[in-house]
């Protein structure tokens, strides 16, 4: 669906939907994101899952958080071209951004299996190949940490009421996951254009380098569509939407191959597909592609106009294009223009800790309000 037809839909700041008392804060043009029946949203569950995203001791050995690969300041990526597990092992992968993440058909970078947020908790929780937070096998000293922690037990209790005994992986997993579903990104000089009619919002390099974006010369949209700019998406009354997963072209090395979706999927065809990401805030996410290998937006763009390796499964849209350096400047002005600042200073996405003692020291932990 394109932009204008979702601005005649969801004019609302606001929309009310979900448990009672949940009111969803949302960006021009942006509908209610869908969430399980049985995680409804609260205020509760979503003050629980920021502190649980920031707290370093849901990792096997206390030294890794959520947050540690999901920055807010880098709009929820860490800048690395690998991520960096709690044991020191490198992923073969970078850690994708979380904006707007409640609107994805799909929650990894190639595997069409993990529709919920609940269920791709677990992924970096107890991965071991390679290891991520390094959790499985510590389950239970990780739920003890948090049962010793006098925050936790107040919050969990509030969290989740009708629960005995609160703390359990299950209900780590749900606060998560509702905390995950507000950190919403929607407030970028684009967005303005777009949803405000403010015509200022952008420079003339950016109104140029959108037209580039948008025009069958570079057909950058082709795959970056939609309000996510990122392809299909899913939300609160909407139909059901497949993922995408493309294979853009990238070099392969000798023995060095990402198989992508072929991993999962065994077919031919979708060897070197990955999902396509979202292009908001892509000024902070850097470096660039499933396997970090580009360090700025312009080695991004000279990628696309060379058209890619012409790898047999290749998407028809990376068919390469003629670009002046002046057009690439435009082009960069655009994708500059998606960055939301307030997005990624926004204290609802900070680190409750922070003013509290370190969550290392759960004897002596206060409530950050």
């Amino acid at each position: 669906m394109s932009a204008g037809s979702f601005a005649l839909l969801f004019l609302a700041r606001v929309i009310v939907l979900g448990a009672p008392g949940w009111q969803w804060s949302l960006p021009p043009g942006f509908p209610a994101p869908r969430v399980p029946a049985d995680n409804p949203m609260s205020e509760e569950k979503v003050a629980l899952g920021r502190h649980l995203f920031f707290d370093p001791r849901l990792s096997g050995n206390g030294t890794q958080s959520c947050a540690s690969c999901h920055q807010p300041a880098r709009a929820f990526t860490d800048g690395r071209a690998h991520a960096l597990g709690s044991t020191g092992q490198i992923h073969p992968r970078s850690s994708m951004s979380l904006a707007n993440v409640a609107y994805s058909p799909s929650l990894t970078w190639a595997d069409p299996g993990k529709r919920a947020l609940e269920d791709q908790a677990l992924v970096p929780m107890m991965n071991q190949h390679p290891v991520e937070m390094g959790l499985r096998g510590h389950e239970k000293e990780m739920l003890a940490r948090l049962r010793a922690e006098p925050v936790y037990q107040a919050r969990f209790a509030r969290a989740f009421p009708a629960h005995r005994d609160p703390i359990t992986l299950i209900n780590v997993r749900k606060a998560i996951a509702c905390f995950e579903r507000t950190i919403l990104s929607g407030n970028s000089p684009y967005d303005r254009l777009v949803w405000r009619d403010d015509p200022s919002a952008l420079s003339q390099a950016a109104w140029r380098g959108m037209k580039l974006f948008h025009s069958e010369r570079l057909r950058c949209s082709k795959c970056h569509d939609g309000f996510t700019l990122s392809g299909p998406v899913v939300w609160e009354g909407g139909p059901a939407a497949a993922p995408a997963f493309v294979n853009n072209g990238l070099r392969v090395a000798p023995g060095k191959a990402d198989l992508g979706l072929f991993t999962i999927s065994r077919r031919p065809s979708d060897r070197g597909r990955f999902r396509v990401p979202t292009l908001r805030n892509i000024a902070l996410s850097g470096p660039y592609m499933h396997d970090g290998r580009f360090a700025t937006l312009e080695a991004v763009i000279d990628h696309y106009a060379e058209g890619g390796a012409r790898e047999p499964h290749q998407s028809r849209f990376v068919t390469g294009f003629t670009i002046t350096g002046e057009e690439k400047r435009d082009l960069l002005a655009f994708l500059e223009s998606l960055t939301d600042e307030a997005f990624l200073t926004d204290a609802r996405f900070s680190d409750p800790w922070v003013k509290a003692s370190r969550p290392s020291d759960p004897a002596t932990a206060t409530d950050p309000r």
